[in-house]
């Protein structure tokens, strides 16, 4: 079995890398047969495609998706100084 350090490298580094997801910000943490995501996107579907992307960087082991949808908005109004 390969190290987890390694797996969650590998992960990272497919996240970097694939055009689908050009993906920094997400950490990875690798426990027995469990990957684990953590970090912030903008929307529901790239949270899923970071999913896609670690589980084929990684077959054979679960993904937990623990990343957060942040909420982003157009600016209201001007502020006045």
């Amino acid at each position: 079995m390969e190290a987890p350090q390694y797996v969650a490298a590998r992960v990272q580094s497919a996240l970097a890398e694939d055009e689908r997801t050009h993906e920094l910000g997400i950490r990875v943490v690798v426990r027995g047969d469990q990957i684990f995501l953590h970090g912030q996107v903008s929307c529901d579907e790239r949270r899923s495609l970071i999913a896609d992307v670690a589980g084929e960087a990684a077959p054979g082991l679960t993904v937990r998706n623990e990343i957060a949808v942040m909420d982003v908005r157009e600016p209201g109004e001007r502020e006045r100084l």
